[in-house]
This record gives C-alpha cells, structure tokens and sequence, in this order.
C-alpha cells in the first residue's frame, strides 16, 4: 500500500488555515455522522424534521469536537505526546506553529460558543439535554488532559462509542421527538463503532509514540493482531446489528446503509496490509468516511420509505 497524507502543513500558515490545522476538518465527520442519523431515525418516527433544532445540534456538536481536537493538540504537545517526528497529521502546539495557551484559548472559545448556542437546545429539550451538554464538554475537555485523560487509557474506543454512537444519536433523536427510542440506542452503537475503529487506525499509528510517552491505550495493550481483530469487529458488527434489526419485528425495511459493506471489507482488508505510519493516516480518513457513507445512506433510506408511506 502506498497511501498518500499531507503530513507537512503548508509553509508558515497563518489566519483560517493555522486554526484548521488544529481543528482536523477530517475528523469532524465523527460529530456529523450520528446527528444525521438520529434525524433521518426521527423524521421516520415521527414524520418531521425541525431543522432549527437539527442546525443547532449540529453546530454545538461541531465546535465540541472542534475544541476537544484544539485541547488535544495542545495537551499532547505540553505532555510531549507529539513530536515533530509523528508521522500523523501536524499539531501547532508540537511544531511551534501556535504556543500552547493561544490552542488552548481556542478550545475554550468552541466549547463557550457550544455551550451559548446549545442554550436554545435546553430549552427545547430540558435537563436532559442540559445534561448531556455539560458532561460532553468536560469529556472533550477531559479527553486529553486532568489527573486520568482518557485518551492515554485503554477505554477512548469505548467512550467514543458511547458518545459519538449512543449519545449523540439519541440525543438528536430526543431533541426531534420529544421521547427516548430503543432503537435510537441501538442504531447509535451501530455508528458509535465507527467512529471507535477511527480512534483504533489512530492509536495502531502510534503505538510507538504513544509507548514511549506513558500511555496505554487499548492498541498497546491489545497488541498489533489483537487490534487488527478489534478493527475488523468495529466496521463489521454496525452491518450484523442492522441486519438484525431489520430482520426482526423492529425492522423498518431500510436495507440502504449495507451497500456500504464493500467497503468496509475492503479497509479490513487494508488494515491488515498497512504496516506503515503514513498508510495508517489515509485510512483514518477512509474509516471517516465508511461512517459518514453509513449514516448518510441510513438517513436517505428511512427518508425514502417515510415519503413512500405516506403518499
């Protein structure tokens, strides 16, 4: 395999494209996948969309991740868990490109702009979403840094399962109809377990990095054929449980999203053959991707046969 990433950032950026470089545009697709999925689940359900609520959602999720990945960079550089020799995407805080405190700054400037806007989702929604707002803010605050971050533990493919998978879907579903769903929950660890393979192409890339800077996350632990078994769970369990579902009596004849099995075998099978840092960075993205095809053909399916019920 011979995957190309641009591992350099442009020469000297400045402006929009410094705070990209933090940001990880590319990742951002974690946050965006199960928001579109809770909404396709609820338009389904309940024959609506509000797309203020789905806007709004929307954008409180994006500047969440935006400033867990800016605290990431920041706390990692401070730690020395990136170094100018990482062969992953370039952080500001590591190669002197911003100083930790401006990073930092800016993260807490995503999280207050998440937490102003995702007022009017409190109102709309009560506690419950007032709740999952704070607790998502101090995890993408506590992702990297505090006394036990999570992301030097073996425990980051289980939280992202549960926050960008179960939270997040069924958050978005609650904020749309107003009630909890069961198969909201279930469709939510079915897109939560790709967003934890992304965070395992991730930590296979660095295991050496990561080893050597004290952490343990479940890629060291697991070693590299038990990850690459763990991988191939993560993309392919999401087909098994809606399959299952389908063809139970909770099935709503939404067989979409499983055109995008092909793929899914195809990065197992690239995951097995990537033996270098760089190949590891263009799977991270095709993994993304996998996800968002996933929820996008999920969303349009139930669309569809909403539409064609009631005509």
């Amino acid at each position: 395999m011979n995957f190309s990433f641009p591992d350099k950032p442009p020469e000297k950026p400045a402006g929009i494209r410094l705070w990209l470089i933090g940001i990880r545009p590319r990742t951002l697709t974690i946050a965006l996948s199960p928001i579109i999925t809770g909404t396709g689940l609820a338009y389904h359900n309940n024959r609506a969309i509000d797309w203020l609520v789905f806007g709004t959602t929307l954008f409180c999720a994006l500047a969440i991740q935006a400033g867990t990945n800016l605290y990431n960079d920041a706390a990692d550089g401070l730690r020395g868990g990136d170094t100018s020799l990482r062969v992953g995407p370039p952080r500001l805080t590591a190669l002197g490109l911003a100083d930790s405190g401006s990073v930092k700054r800016a993260a807490m400037i995503s999280f207050i702009l998440a937490a102003l806007v995702g007022v009017f989702l409190v109102f709309v929604g009560g506690w419950p979403i007032l709740l999952i707002g704070l607790v998502s803010i101090l995890c993408g605050y506590g992702y990297s840094t505090g006394p036990f971050p999570i992301s030097h533990t073996p425990f980051g493919e289980l939280f992202v399962v549960a926050f960008f998978g179960v939270v997040t879907v069924s958050g978005t579903y609650y904020l749309q109809t107003g009630v909890i769903s069961a198969d909201a929950i279930v469709t939510g660890v079915a897109v939560g377990l790709f967003a934890a393979a992304v965070l395992m192409v991730n930590n296979c890339r660095d295991i050496r990095e990561d080893r050597n800077t004290g952490r343990n996350t479940l890629a060291i632990v697991a070693g590299r054929r038990v990850s690459t078994l763990i991988y191939s769970l993560l993309l392919l369990l999401p087909f098994i449980i809606v399959a299952a579902k389908e063809m139970s009596t909770a099935g709503n004849g939404n067989w979409l999203p499983l055109l995008t099995l092909p793929f899914a075998l195809f990065l197992v099978w690239c995951f097995r053959k990537t033996l270098q840092g760089h190949d590891y960075n263009m799977l991270l993205v095709q993994t993304a991707k996998l996800q968002l095809a996933f929820s996008m053909l999920f969303a349009l399916g139930l669309i569809a046969l909403t539409l064609e019920q009631t005509q």
